[in-house]
């Protein structure tokens, strides 16, 4: 497709200013000792996004009250709470007890906290051989799920892994160039983790308070599998409680993943957490800030950005391999852009700005994207595929978890294999998920900080901020080469006129 001369025109001057940036970024590592004290000065903070807050607050309780009834109506007696009657005449019935499938649910409980538990024991030293088996073994676990949804007549479901599959696969071709720097960067973070012990508590303690409120979600989930209620109503209600359970499972990871980034930022700032100038207590401030004035803003932004940055690594990793269909390139272009937009107020990087200065979601998004294209760090990101490595690990957890209580449920009962697999694989999607956050969150972590200052990660690593810069300079000459080369492709075509002489 080709671009119009004022957007190309833009690209050229955006990349000439970020390359500017660069060069004067280079320079003041060279030049530069110190960090101006304002980034890691200490303000009030105000509450963020209370209505946000409000909102999550009521549909917890109100939830709360709802799993509790679906529960206790099949726990040990059928229809304990008379609602069957509700659904006589347009709905199934169906015999069956909470406690038949509640032990399905805490057998997914146990075998999510396993695995996450193991990922955060292997951190330091396998964690470069779990994260290379996550991105190719994803495909053909997909592809076997594929097949055994088939053989048990699971048509839809069968179907849908066999697309999850040809997308994985996909996407594995269109970035295989981008794994070794991807790896690289993964593995800095793991080595910046590693450093700090009382992150993984912190992450092993949330994991603890989303098995204490899976509890209570199982406790339900199982009421509504062994309800009266047909196969229809049954998904409804489960589609229901699952994005609940997502949204509460995103608040948790993006709680850990704001104190986690928090504490990165200041070891990074400070020269390293020995150092005399850190300040006391700074985990547990970050922990105060992240469930107080910052919670809504958190709140706010695990509706969206998961979903975002998904879709959008897709679409990155699509266009890239598309050629010079320019039909096809153009319906690809317009969701690129329309993604893009959505993407400038919705980024996993605004919960480093959370961390740092306690502004509200949309706000800490805006300036962490308006800072990475004024420097040109963006055109680094867009490089990295570190973030879709470790979402294919959290996918593989809950692969594994799903297939666990499927084999179980399936030697109990084979008429509920689907509705229970598929809601005990999201349980282990978000356990697996709380642990593999704190990678996560140092590697924004380190993108910011190499935006706001090189010499920060300079003074950490001083090889990896070499690769660093030598990895950015390229993408910004890959960028320019791209939009000069649209640019002239434009003249020939006759789009763009010739300057008239004066």
């Amino acid at each position: 497709m080709s671009e119009s001369p004022s957007t190309s025109s833009d690209d050229l001057s955006s990349i000439a200013t970020a390359e500017q940036s660069v060069s004067r970024n280079r320079i003041s590592v060279n030049e530069s000792h110190t960090v101006s004290p304002t980034m890691a000065s200490e303000t009030a903070r105000c509450w963020r996004d209370v209505f946000w807050l409000g909102i999550f607050t009521l549909h917890l309780i109100g939830l709360a009250f709802v799993l509790s009834v679906l529960g206790l109506n099949r726990f040990k007696k059928n229809d304990r709470l008379k609602i069957d009657r509700y659904t006589n005449g347009f709905l199934e019935n169906h015999e069956g007890l909470t406690e038949d499938y509640w032990p399905l649910y805490a057998l997914a409980g146990g075998v999510g906290t396993v695995l996450g538990w193991t990922w955060l024991l292997l951190l330091g030293s396998r964690s470069n051989q779990m994260m290379k088996v996550s991105v190719h073994i994803l495909t053909t676990y997909l592809a076997v799920f594929s097949v055994l949804c088939f053989w048990i007549k699971q048509f839809f479901w069968g179907v849908a892994f066999a697309i999850g599959a040809a997308l994985q696969l996909l996407y594995v071709i269109s970035v295989i160039d981008r794994l070794p720097f991807s790896m690289l960067v993964l593995r800095k973070a793991v080595k910046m983790v590693w450093s700090l012990p009382e992150v993984t508590r912190v992450a092993i303690a949330f994991m603890l308070i989303m098995l204490s409120w899976m509890v209570i979600w199982s406790f339900g989930a199982a009421g509504v599998v062994a309800s009266s209620m047909g196969d229809g109503g049954r998904w409804w209600l489960l589609v229901v409680l699952s994005v609940s359970l997502f949204w509460t499972g995103a608040v948790l990871c993006n709680i850990v993943h704001v104190i986690v980034s928090g504490m990165v930022f200041l070891v990074l700032i400070h020269g390293g957490r020995e150092a005399a100038s850190m300040p006391p207590n700074s985990l547990m401030k970050s922990l105060r800030y992240a469930v107080t004035t910052s919670f809504g803003s958190i709140c706010y932004g695990s509706l969206f950005t998961a979903a975002i940055r998904t879709l959008r690594w897709e679409i990155r990793g699509f266009r890239s391999k598309i050629g010079n269909n320019e039909c096809l390139l153009c319906c690809v272009d317009f969701l690129f852009h329309l993604v893009e937009t959505l993407v400038r107020f919705f980024n996993k990087y605004a919960y480093v700005q959370i961390a740092v200065s306690g502004k509200g979601f949309n706000h800490s998004a805006r300036d962490a994207w308006e800072l990475f294209q004024s420097t040109g760090v963006e055109a680094l990101i867009a490089y990295d595929c570190s973030g879709a490595v470790l979402l294919m690990g959290t996918v593989l957890g809950g692969l594994i978890t799903g297939t666990c209580t499927g084999v179980w449920t399936w030697l109990k009962t084979s008429d509920r294999v689907i509705m229970v697999g598929s809601t005990t694989m999201l349980m282990g999607m978000i356990l697996v998920g709380l642990a593999m956050v704190v990678v996560e969150s140092a590697v924004t972590s380190i993108y910011i900080c190499y935006a706001e200052d090189p010499l920060l990660i300079n003074r950490w690593d001083a090889e990896f901020f070499n690769q660093m810069s030598e990895t950015l300079h390229q993408r910004l000459q890959h960028r320019s080469a791209r939009a000069r080369e649209v640019l002239t492709h434009n003249r020939l075509d006759g789009r763009i006129p010739e300057p008239l002489p004066v």
